[in-house]
């Protein structure tokens, strides 16, 4: 008998909700449980989701409340617990890292509940400052190698692609390109291995007169487009929510699709269990099952450093705190 695969998402505010509404019509999962420090939310946002399942545009999903008893039958948990980052008209371009003791202390009390239960299901974190909370999770609990990542700059690099595409006048499905770092303020892009339409950058200045992609310009541009976005509506969630259900595709179906997801360095770039950041990742049906150092040139491998340095304040933060 086939097993429906199951998914658990932790935290369901903003942004976990999303991943619920979007996990729901994946068709990927015939059972998903919300969790929530809220109860009622928790239990709210399912019920929500229980009734649209009779409209015809929805699939069958058995969907509900639990609590974490339920991660120990669980395929893939994704995390979204703790608070968020908020703008303010002092402060526009609030920093993830602020969060670094606070969401720290929160993934300890989760991860302490989950490993009660189950070391076998996938974890992806999107708690901010993503990639010191995923190297709390990943360093402190004896997760097995790999079940265990965060998304990332899988929505920067998203971004990335579509400002480059709208710079080129083509559909950001023409794109190939990613950033890497951190997710957040230093994150940065690597041109040196972007492409569009198969053509590198300086063939497509060539191709495209007019056309110009800097990478400082094209750093600041992604970042700061994140910040439109909280700005303007007061947090972000569609574009992450729609990264964690993807990178949940990519390991049940076992696609071994190479995304930028965030995992502790181990060796690569010359730093080693001290720090987590997004590199390319292959993803399959054991998690992140490989990383990627590709080459870097020299502006990018400055801006991996700063980035680093940026990623492990985070994390003295969150191991002070």
């Amino acid at each position: 008998m086939v097993s429906p695969h199951k998914l658990v998402v932790i935290g369901v505010g903003h942004v976990g909700s999303y991943v619920l509404a979007d996990a729901m019509k994946m068709g990927l999962f015939g059972e998903i449980v919300t969790i929530d420090i809220a109860e009622g939310l928790a239990h709210g946002e399912a019920l929500d989701q229980h009734h649209a399942t009779a409209l015809s545009s929805m699939t069958s999903t058995a969907v509900r409340a639990g609590d974490y008893s339920d991660c120990a039958d669980a395929d893939v948990i994704i995390c979204a617990a703790g608070p968020s980052i908020i703008p303010s008209a002092e402060n526009t371009t609030p920093d993830r890292a602020a969060l670094a003791a606070v969401n720290a202390a929160v993934i300890r009390d989760v991860m302490s509940q989950v490993v009660g239960y189950t070391r076998d299901a996938v974890i992806i974190m999107i708690t901010n400052p993503l990639d010191t909370t995923l190297y709390v999770a990943e360093n402190e609990f004896d997760y097995p190698a790999g079940k265990i990542f965060g998304t990332g700059t899988m929505l920067d690099s998203a971004r990335l692609r579509r400002i480059v595409a709208d710079k080129c006048g083509v559909s950001p499905l023409s794109v190939s390109g990613y950033m890497m770092g951190e997710h957040g303020l230093s994150a940065f892009p690597v041109l040196s291995h972007l492409s569009v339409g198969g053509m590198n950058v300086g063939e497509l200045e060539q191709a495209l007169p007019g056309v110009s992609l800097n990478p400082e310009e094209l750093a600041d541009g992604t970042v700061q487009a994140a910040y439109e976005v909280l700005n303007s509506k007061g947090w972000t969630n569609a574009g992450v929510a729609q990264s964690a259900v993807l990178m949940a595709r990519h390991v049940l179906l076992d696609e071994k699709v190479i995304v930028p997801a965030s995992t502790t360095a181990r060796g690569e770039y010359g730093f080693d269990g001290d720090v987590a950041f997004s590199m390319p990742t292959l993803l399959g049906r054991g998690g992140a099952e490989r990383r990627f150092a590709v080459s870097l040139n020299e502006w990018e491998q400055a801006a991996l450093e700063r980035s680093v340095d940026a990623i492990r304040a985070a994390i003295a933060s969150a191991q002070a705190g």
